[in-house]
């Protein structure tokens, strides 16, 4: 891309996501650049639009084309007990901390379709936890919250859960907490009970609540320096 092509597609890029804080109140322009563009691209061919212009002119006035680009824009992969040194600190650090409390609070901020959600249920649960733990769980994306309060996944995707949730020391066997048919893995309803799927952006919302344990790392990867530390002061 030669040097007025990017800059035409940064004028483009910052045009389209100041019309979408404008009309529909949802900012991202404290997201990482390239992160951000490479979306908005992807976004742009999906919706089989020949620039960033044209998109911005339907997103305005379609609110599906919206919400299909909503879901470009906070989308975020993740897994069951994805990268599993991470969930042996929590059962070494985080829940004895827990422990000490006689009901604790945690937020899992940007928590996508609920994967980091249950998982964390799960640790809670096995640590005898979970009936005194509060789980705020929050997204930008509605469609994404109904996806995670629901707790049904592709069936195809459990075994590589699974392999997670052993890597990760899990006390028993993943398949303890879902019933797989018809091609999904649905999970336990017990797991959500104490969960408050909740709409909260950090990039304009305030205080969520008091907490003591905060997860936001599905989301901190994507925003710029600035929304980087706003989401921190939040936290």
């Amino acid at each position: 891309m030669n040097a007025d092509a990017e800059n035409l597609a940064e004028i483009e890029s910052a045009a389209l996501l100041e019309a979408v804080y404008r009309r529909w109140h949802y900012d991202f322009r404290g997201y990482a650049p390239e992160t951000v563009r490479r979306r908005l691209d992807q976004a742009r061919a999906a919706l089989d639009e020949p620039t960033l212009s044209t998109l911005q002119g339907r997103v305005l006035r379609d609110t599906a084309a919206f919400a299909r680009l909503l879901d470009f824009l906070t989308i975020q992969v993740s897994d069951f007990f994805r990268d599993p040194p991470y969930w042996r600190a929590v059962q070494t650090h985080v829940l004895p901390f827990l422990r000490t409390f006689p009901f604790a609070r945690v937020w899992v901020a940007g928590c996508g379709d609920g994967e980091e959600v249950y998982s964390l249920a799960i640790l809670l649960h096995e640590a005898g936890l979970l009936e005194r733990t509060l789980l705020y769980a929050s997204d930008v994306n509605p469609d994404a919250l109904r996806r995670a309060e629901a707790g049904i996944y592709p069936v195809e995707r459990v075994a590589g859960f699974s392999h997670n949730y052993r890597e990760a020391g899990g006390a028993a066997s993943l398949s303890d907490y879902y019933v797989a048919s018809y091609g999904r893995a649905a999970f336990d309803a017990t797991l959500r009970r104490n969960v408050v799927f909740a709409d909260h952006s950090l990039a304009t919302d305030g205080v969520f609540s008091e907490v003591q344990f905060v997860s936001c790392r599905n989301v901190l990867i994507y925003f710029g320096r600035t929304l980087q530390d706003r989401a921190l002061d939040l936290c």
